[in-house]
């Protein structure tokens, strides 16, 4: 019973190796609630600029490039900031769990998380550039769910769960046209802290 025992022992310590040179398990759950805290506070921001006080009506008109400008920036300093903060949070985990940072699965982490993560961004800009506001927010969860869901293959699977979250609630989104906002304060905001919360809860910082 006791050889039993310490074989199981055994196995369990070789699939958690085989576990940890397979896949990325330095992501921290601090860094999905710090990416929802920035994300709810970029909403807030980006509701003053393209919504009437007290309303949930667009304000924006097409071609208004100074609120254009206003919105690249707002992206370009909310994406800075959970980048950092994940980036933070993901290299402390690493060290308490005496794992590198920056390995073979980080690398092909980070390219599968790329190329749906920048061919959004770009698909973005162009909507900005000819006044299409209202199909930013939906595509953004699109592409960013299949960022998650292409990259979690490298990860945990708790990843790619949230990234069909987020496809299904893009799809929703683009049936109402005008109230992307709140669906992606939704997604990026409250799924992202339900997501960290969880993930720290499983398996700590």
């Amino acid at each position: 019973m006791k050889e039993k025992e310490e074989y199981i022992e055994d196995l369990k310590e070789i699939k958690e190796m085989m576990n940890r040179s397979s896949k990325f398990i330095s992501l921290s759950g601090l860094s999905g609630i710090s990416a929802g805290v920035i994300a709810l506070i970029a909403a807030w921001f980006a509701h003053s600029l393209m919504y009437a006080p007290s309303s949930m009506e667009y304000t924006v008109q097409r071609g208004d490039e100074g609120i254009t400008f206003k919105l690249l920036v707002l992206a370009s300093t909310t994406i800075i900031a959970a980048v950092l903060a994940g980036v933070f949070f993901t290299k402390r985990k690493a060290r308490k769990m005496n794992q590198p940072l920056w390995d073979a699965q980080t690398k092909l982490l980070l390219i599968n998380l790329a190329i749906p993560l920048v061919t959004g961004g770009l698909v973005s800009i162009l909507l900005l550039q000819q006044g299409l506001l209202g199909l930013l927010a939906p595509l953004t969860l699109i592409f960013y769910g299949l960022a998650l869901v292409n990259a979690s293959k490298y990860t945990f699977k708790e990843v790619g769960t949230l990234g069909m979250v987020e496809i299904v609630l893009g799809l929703v989104a683009m049936l109402f046209i005008g109230y992307g906002l709140f669906f992606w304060a939704f997604g990026f905001g409250i799924l992202h802290i339900v997501y960290g919360i969880i993930m720290q809860l499983k398996y700590g910082s």
